[in-house]
């Protein structure tokens, strides 16, 4: 039977968004084409159809994994008095933590990423960017000073996440991720710097 366009591309879409949930919790190369398409409720024949190799699909995953992380990021930077606050402790809790397969891409894909070709990187690139323009908003001081308390605040949330799910002491994993929270609040906010829900500062703020 003939599918349709419309079908196709609910297909893909499909695909896409199971593969970035299995890569998070398997890796790249922990999870094959059949298996893939098996999760999707789709047969193998369909994938050439929608992806020219495994690599453009782990491209196309990694776009809208870290897509959806920034609409996550902006939902929270949009809500409450303090986004910072909001934002840290939704990212460094137990069920973030647990969730690998919806989680932060950065956290379940960054060393993965490092071993791919140059289009993996670039998107890892333009999101870890974002991040870190997102974070500089809410940090006081110069711009130089808000971009390297980003950077610091961003590296020290993704690491804290990857050795919390690392360990197999439940009271060493919530350890870390308290530690962590607490470095990340103890640094001086800005607090005329409100996000707009869209990770643009409000309006009046540069």
């Amino acid at each position: 039977m003939r599918v349709s366009r419309e079908q196709a591309a609910r297909n893909r879409d499909r695909v896409v968004e199971t593969a970035g949930h299995l890569f998070r919790e398997r890796g790249f190369d922990g999870v094959g084409i059949d298996d893939l398409m098996g999760a999707a409720g789709l047969t193998r024949g369909g994938f050439y159809k929608s992806f020219p190799s495994k690599e453009a699909l782990i491209e196309a995953a990694c776009c809208q994994a870290v897509e959806r992380s920034h609409e996550t990021w902006d939902g929270l930077l949009g809500r409450g008095e303090d986004p910072l606050r909001e934002l840290v402790e939704s990212y460094l809790s137990g069920l973030h933590r647990d969730n690998l397969a919806s989680g932060c891409p950065y956290a379940g894909l960054a060393a993965e990423a490092s071993r791919r070709p140059s289009p993996v990187k670039g998107i890892f690139r333009e999101g870890i960017e974002a991040a870190i323009g997102k974070l500089a908003r809410l940090m006081p001081g110069g711009a130089i000073r808000r971009r390297d308390e980003a950077i610091a605040a961003l590296a020290g949330m993704v690491g804290a996440l990857v050795l919390a799910r690392a360990v197999d002491d439940a009271h060493l994993s919530e350890e870390i991720l308290a530690a962590a929270r607490r470095s990340v609040l103890a640094r001086p906010s800005n607090p005329s710097t409100r996000d707009d829900g869209r990770g643009q500062p409000a309006e009046g703020q540069a």
